[in-house]
Parts: C-alpha cells; sequence; structure tokens
C-alpha cells in the first residue's frame, strides 16, 4: 500500500478523508525534510469565495491543538485520530458550501449549519474554519470551529441525541505596544512623523490632541522633538486585528512642552487626552477652527489688502482653499448666520454670557446650522471661502469678550475638567503603565 506522501493528491475534498476510512492515523513527517518537501494542497473555488487550505495535521486544527480560549478542562482542539482540515471563507453565507464541500452529507451539513450560525449572528467577514472528520464515507463530522479574525467564534460538536451544540469561543487577542520618538524636519509634521515610524493614520490624531495647546503651523520648528507610543491588537497567530491606537503622545517646543495620555473615564462613552496630572486638554475653546491651515494675517493694526488703509484687523485669518472644514471652536449656540458686511457669509456662536466666536468670508454653511441651533466643539459649522472684502480664500476668525474683539491666539481659555476619585486612580495606573513600556523601549 502507497504511503501519504507517494499517494497522488486529489482536489476533490470527499477523497481527503478516504486514509481515514481504513482507520489509518495520520502518521508524522519522518523528518523536518520531508515536511517542507509535502505539497501545500489549495482549492480556489472564484464563484462562492471560498480558499480551502488542506495539510493533515497543520493549519488551523495546528493552532487548535492548544486548549481554545474559554474551552473546559481537559478539552483538546480536535478529538485524537481525527483527520483535520482548515478553511477561510469570506463570510457566514458561504459556510454551508464549504462544509458540503468538505464531502459531508447534505443533512449533517444542515444540522451543523444551523446553530454554528445562530451562534455568529449576520455579522459579515471572514471567517477561519476548522474541521475534525473522523473515518467514513461521507466522513463523520466530529468537531466543527469557526472563528473570526480576533479569535472570537463557535465550537460545535455532535449531541449524544444526533443533534449538534454549539458554545461560544471569546476572543484571544494581546496588545503590543510600539514607542517611536523623532524630531522635527524642514518640511512638515506629516514626513517628520512617518519617518519616525509613526503610522500615516494616526497623525492627524496626534495633531488633533494638540489642539488646545499647540498651533502647528506658527509653533512647530525643526529640531522639536515629539513621541508615541500606540498600540495594535493582535490575535494568537500575530495578525494584526482592527486599527492602531495612539496612547500617548507628546510634542517638545523651544517654548513648551506637554504630554498627554489617553484614557477613557468609567461610565463614559469616549476615551480622552489627558494631562499626566489627569486634567483634561479640552478648553472652552480650540486653537484652531480649521484643519490644515497657516495664518496669514494676525490680530492687530493692519494694512487692508483691499482697501488700501491701515486699521485695527479684529480677527486671526488663516489661509486655507475654498471648501476647507470649518469647525465651532467651542460648544455654544448660533446666533448669527448670513452675510454680514464686508466679512461676507459669516456666523456667530455664543458660548457663554459674556464669549462669542465668528467665522467670516465662508463659501457655505453646514448642515443645520441655523440661528438657534446648539453646536458642539469640534463640528463642522460651514466651508472656507473667498466672499465679502477678502483678497484670496481664506477663514477670517475673531474671539469676542464682553462685546469686543481680543486676539484669538493669545486668548486664554478655562482648563479643562480634572479626574477625581476611582476615575483618577485608574488613570494613575494606565500611565504608569505606558510610561514603564516607554522606558523600556527608549532605553
Amino acid at each position: 500500500m502507497d504511503s501519504n506522501e507517494d499517494r497522488e493528491l486529489s482536489y476533490d475534498p470527499r477523497s481527503w478523508a478516504s486514509g481515514a476510512a481504513a482507520g489509518e492515523r495520520p502518521a508524522p513527517a519522518a523528518s523536518a525534510t520531508a515536511a517542507r518537501a509535502a505539497p501545500d494542497r489549495r482549492l480556489i473555488l472564484a464563484g462562492g469565495g471560498l480558499v480551502v487550505a488542506a495539510a493533515l495535521g497543520g493549519g488551523w486544527f495546528a493552532l487548535s491543538r492548544r486548549r481554545a480560549p474559554g474551552a473546559a478542562d481537559g478539552e483538546a482542539g480536535a478529538p485524537v485520530g481525527a483527520s483535520r482540515r482548515s478553511l477561510v471563507i469570506a463570510g457566514p453565507e458561504d459556510l454551508a458550501e464549504a462544509l458540503a464541500g468538505a464531502g459531508l452529507a447534505p443533512g449533517v451539513v444542515a444540522a451543523a449549519t444551523r446553530p454554528t450560525l445562530a451562534a455568529l449572528g449576520d455579522e459579515a467577514g471572514e471567517l477561519r474554519v476548522g474541521l475534525a472528520l473522523g473515518a467514513g464515507a461521507p466522513p463523520v463530522l466530529l468537531q466543527l470551529e469557526v472563528r473570526r479574525a480576533d479569535g472570537s467564534g463557535v465550537s460545535v460538536k455532535p449531541a449524544a441525541d444526533g443533534a449538534f451544540e454549539a458554545r461560544p469561543l471569546a476572543a484571544a487577542l494581546t496588545r503590543r505596544v510600539k514607542v517611536v520618538r523623532g524630531e522635527m524636519d524642514a518640511n512638515s509634521f506629516y514626513s517628520s512623523a512617518v519617518t519616525a515610524g509613526v503610522t500615516d493614520s494616526l497623525i492627524s490624531d496626534f495633531a488633533n490632541a494638540f489642539a488646545f495647546d499647540f498651533d502647528f503651523q506658527r509653533e512647530i520648528r525643526p529640531g522639536d522633538i515629539f513621541e508615541a507610543a500606540f498600540a495594535q491588537q493582535v490575535n494568537d497567530a500575530g495578525e494584526a486585528v482592527g486599527p492602531e491606537q495612539l496612547l500617548y503622545v507628546s510634542l517638545q517646543t523651544e517654548a513648551k512642552s506637554r504630554a498627554l495620555y489617553r484614557f477613557q473615564p468609567p461610565g463614559e462613552a469616549k476615551a480622552a487626552w489627558f494631562d499626566g496630572a489627569g486634567s483634561s486638554v479640552v478648553r472652552s475653546l480650540m486653537r484652531t477652527p480649521v484643519e490644515g491651515a497657516r495664518v496669514s494675517s494676525n490680530f492687530g493694526p493692519r494694512t487692508h489688502p483691499v482697501l488700501g488703509y491701515t486699521r485695527i484687523h479684529k480677527g486671526t485669518d488663516f489661509a486655507a482653499p475654498v471648501g476647507t472644514p470649518v469647525y465651532a471652536s467651542g460648544d455654544g449656540v448660533v446666533d448669527f448666520v448670513g452675510v454680514h458686511g464686508g466679512h461676507g457669509n459669516y456666523v456667530r456662536i455664543r458660548h457663554n454670557p459674556t464669549l462669542q466666536t465668528a467665522y467670516a468670508h465662508l463659501s457655505s454653511y453646514g448642515a443645520g446650522i441655523a440661528v438657534g441651533a446648539a453646536v458642539r466643539q469640534g463640528q463642522q459649522i460651514a466651508l472656507s471661502g473667498n466672499t465679502g472684502l477678502s483678497s484670496g480664500p481664506h477663514l477670517h476668525y475673531e474671539v469676542m469678550v464682553n462685546g469686543g474683539q481680543v486676539d484669538p491666539l493669545s486668548y486664554q481659555t478655562e482648563n479643562g475638567r480634572r479626574l477625581q476619585g476611582p476615575a483618577l486612580a485608574g488613570f494613575f495606573k494606565e500611565r504608569d503603565a505606558i510610561d514603564a513600556l516607554r522606558a523600556a523601549q527608549n532605553g
């Protein structure tokens, strides 16, 4: 009788259990060389979005011989002597086709699929399927395991009454943290951060964390130092699951330095940024209400670019292409929308009885922006433009205290809240853990 290594390989899944049908157990490879020489069997069905990888004793069930997360004591990943198959399918809708392709009887396919899909739900996404098959023609389904990328899923086994019972599998993720340090170059923060190893998708989050503390156009210079720590969830195969997330950011310029930690207080829906003492970075007003713009004109006396004579410039101008999003710099209520003399299209927001902000030369208004509308800090309220007495596309931004304009870039906004009690204790624990990782990776 030919050995498993010499037997001609078949791409018919129903033939994969033929060796087990004679009662033989798959033999281990004779040597590492023989294992490497064994062909890798793959079946791709273009119409069904199904990829099947078959390697006796290998694939996903090679991993599942360890106890799966949530498995009961003494429970193995697959029964001893079973042939093992691993499959990757595009989504739950492909499971029945995959089981049929493995040679299972139609009744078994239906009986195993029903509880599996009920346990998985209708969440879309690629699934990894493991099969333990016993001898028989068609083969006997001893165990079915279906997992998402994060390791969560369901294990299905036959019960005494012939039905199949499903047991949920918990996610099996670990968090990897990477710390990078860099120096600002002469080009941009983006190029500096990418060179240092910050993932480009995180750069906007980094800059937004400092929206209340730094003007990236005016206050950042070559040679300034930055640091970031970010986390990535990985499954037990070492594959990344989900997006990376910033945990820590710091920025040190010639004038000042700031270090911030991401933390989600108990009972709150979202994480936020806090300094090392547990005080929120959020203040009553943002430093700049338009993203990625440079300051083209400061507050104070200047020669008006259209009128040609000197007068007080009562705000700060941010050069920005027409159509750049403009954000409310603080929570408040809209008290003016419309054309406002030389300001062109204009929005004014009242934040409290003594504080207002105004946004001028707009090209259009945001959805729902009308007098009396409540707005949240960071909400898009308009698009920048070139309306009114304007020499080029820009946003004119004003801060008014008791009806009089003040310099937006020097106005001291109120400090954010400070965590208290258990929330503060939880923050300190998270902060210290991040600092320990930073110290270990920075040497």
